[in-house]
């Protein structure tokens, strides 16, 4: 794997630029445009470097740049449209050129030279929504910049912009006529939605060789078999892209006649013994790139190649078009929400609640809240009913919830079935079914089922994880462990989801040292009772007594309820018992 290629998610401000018509400009005078926009490059490059600002991609006359600062974006921007303002002005007409800029802060995913997310897609959307000679800002840019330099700025409130809404305010130049736009008092208008359909476009064979075709093919049929096995999406079958195969159509076409919300596009280069492999995913309904990689290899064994390209596409294009998805419908009123909607905003929940944080009770009532009203506008939503289950099995094991855990069980068992009778071919819904064999203490058919989910398809990160625990139950923890871990590997944005289980498995290899590890990374994430518990047999095999008399002691403050050691026994995780047992045995006192 590439080196360069850590994905990293964060807040970050976002610039991005392109030349007003272009395309015109390029049809009248190819070599003076080129030059003009070389000339203007030139005068950004230099502001870019003074401000601080780091480029991405330069396609054609756009330029996107990451800046660490609103306040010298908004410099940056501001002194470079007076600068080709003053170099138009000792212009003749036909070298003029205008630009638009867009700037806008928020979440963004920085992986290799690619830079993608929501924060980015608002830049270009407001970039778009720009007059030329302009800057236009997002609200977040605003707050952070606006008493911080000497400019003025026009608030043009909530607009429309490429079917979102967002809070507009432009920089005013002099020169530049403020503009005073009518304000969008209502929100995008809700259409009745529906889980999005991928469609997955045959690669471009970009070699000489015509022979090479096949494997272009090869690797555009793998990815839809990838993607179609994750269940996550419907994705169009290989014989209606293919149709497609050497037209020249665009992706927002393509998409009207196949019914397709997303696109997958790429091509392939191949010479000597090398691939260069690139793939992107564009959102169809605004023609904004969601995410891009570029993969180089040696063609030492061409069908593992194939399979690695193509897997891991699956693996990265899902998050990132999941957190695409729960982007758009922010702007939606509950009141219209779809039962898809209302699976995404449960997820968002989930996903920044349980990855390593327990839910407080409001959360998990909104969560359970959105998981039924999904499942009772569609009944045959097989995700909700793996979302909800997700949660409970969770709750399971939270000391404030023992009082209901019968309760609970059956919950989970009766999800974890309707979900696999829904569809038996989903790994989540799968792995649910084999965890509910897990409560009821049937191993043999807690790792049947496991097993069956990671067989469905092996690029699922949660079939791998599960596979790892099931394996637990038979003492195979090598084995569980390098499951584990390429759950952690194939997932590294949700990883945290599945590191709250490593104390366990340590223990239960009587791994002290990355036990002690990861109760303390855990504990600074989320300071629960039983990491006290967990250190103080920890510390004892690790031989310092007074110090696990400590944590022992601390954990009986907070949970009186747990007066003696067959008390303990009955909230101890099963995988590790043995181990904490043999360690608070001689320390414990009744």
């Amino acid at each position: 794997m590439d080196n360069n290629n850590t994905t990293v998610r964060k807040i970050a401000v976002i610039f991005v630029t392109d030349v007003v018509g272009f395309s015109e400009l390029m049809q009248k005078n190819e070599n003076g445009t080129l030059k003009n926009l070389r000339a203007c490059r030139d005068i950004l490059d230099r502001l870019f470097e003074e401000h601080g600002g780091r480029i991405f991609n330069t396609a054609g006359d756009s330029v996107l740049t990451e800046f660490q600062s609103a306040v010298s974006a908004v410099i940056c921007a501001t002194e470079f449209q007076k600068l080709v303002k003053q170099r138009n002005l000792s212009s003749p007409e036909e070298s003029q050129m205008w630009f638009r800029i867009g700037l806008n802060m928020g979440d963004v995913i920085i992986e290799g030279t690619n830079i993608y997310g929501e924060g980015v897609n608002d830049a270009a959307r407001l970039e778009a929504f720009c007059q030329p000679g302009g800057v236009s800002l997002s609200k977040t840019i605003y707050d952070f910049a606006s008493k911080k330099v000497e400019l003025s700025f026009s608030d043009l409130g909530s607009q429309k912009v490429k079917n979102t809404v967002l809070q507009v305010y432009d920089v005013v130049i002099d020169g530049l006529e403020e503009r005073v736009l009518e304000i969008s008092t209502n929100p995008v208008k809700s259409i009745e939605s529906k889980s999005p359909t991928i469609a997955v476009m045959p690669f471009k064979n970009m070699s000489n060789d015509e022979e090479q075709e096949y494997f272009s093919d090869g690797v555009t049929e793998d990815i839809i078999a990838n993607l179609s096995s994750w269940k996550s999406f419907p994705v169009i079958s290989g014989n209606s892209t293919f149709s497609f195969k050497g037209q020249d159509v665009k992706s927002s076409e393509v998409a009207q006649q196949l019914g397709a919300d997303y696109i997958v596009e790429g091509s392939i280069r191949k010479g000597g013994n090398k691939v260069r492999i690139t793939a992107n995913l564009v959102d169809a309904k605004d023609d904004q790139q969601v995410w891009s990689k570029r993969w180089d290899r040696t063609l030492d064994d061409i069908f593992e190649v194939q399979d690695e390209v193509s897997q891991e596409v699956a693996t990265l294009i899902l998050p990132a078009l999941n957190g695409k998805e729960q982007d758009r419908i922010k702007t939606k009123l509950p009141a219209s929400f779809s039962a898809w909607d209302s699976y995404l905003k449960a997820l968002a929940i989930y996903n920044q609640t349980w990855a390593g944080n327990d839910p407080d009770e409001a959360e998990n009532a909104a969560f359970i809240e959105l998981c039924d009203d999904a499942i009772a506008k569609d009944p045959n939503l097989c995700d909700a009913y793996v979302l909800k289950a997700k949660r409970i099995y969770g709750n399971l094991y939270a000391s404030e919830n023992q009082g209901q855990r019968k309760e609970n069980e059956a919950l989970f068992n009766d999800l974890a079935f309707q979900a696999y009778s829904l569809d038996p071919n989903n790994p989540d819904a799968v792995s649910m079914y084999s965890r509910s064999f897990n409560i009821k203490g049937n191993y043999p058919q807690r790792l049947k089922y496991a097993k069956q989910a990671l067989d469905l398809n092996p690029s699922h990160a949660g079939s791998n994880n599960d596979y790892g625990w099931a394996l637990c139950n038979e003492k195979r923890f090598e084995e569980a462990e390098f499951y584990i871990e390429k759950a952690m590997e194939m997932n590294p944005i949700g990883r945290r989801t599945y590191e709250g289980l490593l104390p366990f498995l340590y223990m239960a290899m009587a791994d002290s040292d990355k036990s002690l590890e990861w109760c303390n990374i855990l504990y600074d994430r989320g300071s629960h009772s039983r990491y006290d518990g967990w250190r103080a047999a920890i510390y004892v095999h690790l031989g310092e007594i007074a110090t696990a008399k400590t944590f022992l002691e601390k954990f009986r403050q907070q949970r009186p309820e747990v007066k003696t050691l067959e008390d303990y026994k009955k909230v101890a995780p099963t995988i590790c018992i043995d181990y904490l047992i043999e360690g608070l045995t001689p320390i414990w006192e009744v």
